[in-house]
C-alpha cells in the first residue's frame, strides 16, 4: 500500500456529480443551456457594440473585451463539465490538465483586471468629466487591454508551472469538474511550502490589488455623487456604475471565497459549488446585468431588432 501511494501521477480522473449518477442528464442540460446563454449573451454585447456608434466608447470597449474573455473564460471549463456529466467521470492526461489550468487562470486574470479598468474609466468619467477624453483615449483603452492580457499571461504562467512542479501521487482522483487549484492540492505529496506561498503571492497580486484599484475608484466616486445637490442628479450619476459594481461583487465575491480563505475544514461539495458559479453563472450574468441595468444598451438592442423586424 505505501508503494502505491507513491506511485507518481501521469493523469488525473474527474469523478464530479459520479455518486448521483441520476442527476447525470438533468445537470448536463442545465449547464448546456446555461453555456448556450452564455455564449448568445456575450455574442450579442459584442455585436451591439460594434454596430451602434453610440456605443463606441471606452467603457464599451472595455465591456466588449469583458465578453469575449468570458466567452473563453467558460469555454475552457464547461466543456469539460458537460463531458464529465456525460460520461459518468473523464480522465485527462497531465499536459492537458496543465493547459486547461493556464488558460483558466489566465482568462480569469483578465477578468480581474478588466474589472480594475473598468473601474477606473468610471472614476475618471465621474470625478474628472472635464479630462475624460483626454485621460480615456483610444490609444489608452488599448495599452489597458494589452497589458491586462500580459499581465495576465504572467500570472497565468507563475501560477501553472508552480503547481504543476508539485509532486502529485497516490490517488489521481479528482472530486472537482476541471483542474483548479483546491482539488489539486489535495493530490500533492512531500514538501509544497514554496510553491504554495507562490501560488498564494501571486493570488494576493491579482485579486486584492484589483479590488484595492476597484475600491479606492469607487470611494472617490461616492464623495462625488454626495456632492451631487439634486437626488435625481445622484441617482442618475450611481446608475451609470451599478451594473459594474454588480458585476464585481459578484465575480469578486466568489473568487475571495475561494482563494483567499482558510480552506481547512472545507468540503469539496462546497468548493465545487462555488467554482460552478464562477466559471459558468457568471459568465452568463453579465451581458444579462449590462443590458438590463443600462438604457443605452437597451435602446441599442430595441435598434437591432427593429431593423432585423423590417429587414
Amino acid at each position: 500500500m505505501a508503494e502505491k501511494n507513491l506511485t507518481l501521477v501521469t493523469e488525473f480522473l474527474l469523478i464530479a456529480f459520479t455518486e448521483c449518477p441520476e442527476w447525470g442528464l438533468p445537470l448536463f442540460l442545465l449547464f448546456l443551456l446555461i453555456y448556450l446563454i452564455t455564449l448568445l449573451g456575450n455574442l450579442g454585447m459584442i455585436i451591439l457594440i460594434h454596430m451602434d456608434r453610440r456605443l463606441h466608447t471606452p467603457m464599451y470597449f472595455l465591456l466588449s473585451h469583458l465578453s469575449i474573455t468570458d466567452i473563453c473564460y467558460s469555454s475552457v471549463t464547461v466543456p469539460q463539465m458537460l463531458a464529465v456529466l456525460f460520461k459518468h467521470g473523464a480522465v485527462l492526461s497531465y499536459t492537458r490538465c496543465a493547459a486547461q489550468f493556464f488558460l483558466f487562470t489566465f482568462f480569469g486574470s483578465i477578468d480581474c483586471y478588466l474589472l480594475a479598468l473598468m473601474a477606473y474609466d468610471r472614476y475618471v468619467a465621474v470625478c474628472q468629466p472635464l479630462l475624460y477624453v483626454t485621460i480615456i483615449t483610444k490609444k489608452a483603452c488599448l495599452c489597458f487591454v494589452a497589458g491586462a492580457f500580459v499581465a495576465g499571461f504572467f500570472s497565468a504562467l507563475v501560477r501553472t508551472v508552480s503547481a504543476f512542479t508539485l509532486s502529485f501521487c497516490g490517488t489521481n482522483e479528482i472530486d472537482f469538474v476541471f483542474c483548479d487549484l483546491p482539488p489539486l492540492l489535495k493530490l500533492t505529496c512531500g514538501d509544497t511550502y514554496t510553491q504554495e506561498v507562490v501560488i498564494i503571492v501571486f493570488a494576493i497580486f491579482v485579486i486584492p490589488a484589483c479590488m484595492v484599484v476597484i475600491l479606492v475608484s469607487y470611494l472617490f466616486i461616492i464623495i462625488a455623487i454626495l456632492k451631487i445637490p439634486s437626488t435625481g442628479g445622484r441617482a442618475k450619476t450611481f446608475s451609470t456604475c451599478a451594473s459594474h459594481l454588480t458585476a464585481v461583487s459578484l465575480f469578486f465575491g466568489t473568487l475571495i471565497f475561494m482563494y483567499l480563505r482558510d480552506n481547512s475544514g472545507q468540503s469539496s461539495e462546497e468548493d465545487r459549488v462555488v467554482s460552478v458559479f464562477y466559471t459558468t453563472v457568471i459568465p452568463m450574468l453579465n451581458p444579462l446585468i449590462y443590458s438590463l441595468r443600462n438604457k443605452e444598451v437597451k435602446e441599442a438592442l430595441r435598434k437591432f431588432l427593429s431593423q432585423l423586424k423590417w429587414s
